[in-house]
């Protein structure tokens, strides 16, 4: 399966708000998430959800869009622009899919430094009142 068809997943998941259930079932068991805040890799579905619930509720507002995508072989870049609080947010999700469509690997970068400050202290927020 091509990224193109993983992608429309992706797609139908965050326009139905990014639940951890729909995430969990487009997400491979062994996949990894890699922050633009966090140096190390987060492995593991659970934590991938994690990370990914969290950002559809921290970046997922009404005006998070994409803006431009390309899809090579197995891997998608996206990149999105959206506005938290006073700051504008510009970011690039690169995304690799295995055969089966599943995301093995999730990759986030975010500018600018503004941006890289106000996702971090939002997304903490969020992980911890997911974690409670």
């Amino acid at each position: 399966m091509s990224a193109e068809a993983g992608l429309k997943r992706w797609h139908a998941v965050i326009e139905g708000g990014s639940s951890p259930a729909a995430l969990a079932a487009i997400i491979h068991e062994d996949a990894v998430f890699h922050s633009p805040v966090v140096h190390t890799p987060q492995a593991g579905r659970a934590i991938v959800v994690a990370y990914l619930a969290a950002a559809g509720k921290t970046l997922g507002n009404d005006s998070f869009t994409y803006v431009r995508e390309v899809v090579d072989g197995d891997t998608a870049v996206l990149e999105f622009t959206t506005e938290l609080d006073d700051t504008h947010v510009n970011g690039i999700d690169i995304i690799t899919f295995d055969n089966a469509g599943m995301i093995k690997d999730f990759k986030v970068m975010v500018r600018p430094l503004k941006a890289v400050n106000k996702v971090w202290e939002m997304m903490a927020a969020q992980l911890a009142a997911g974690s409670a």
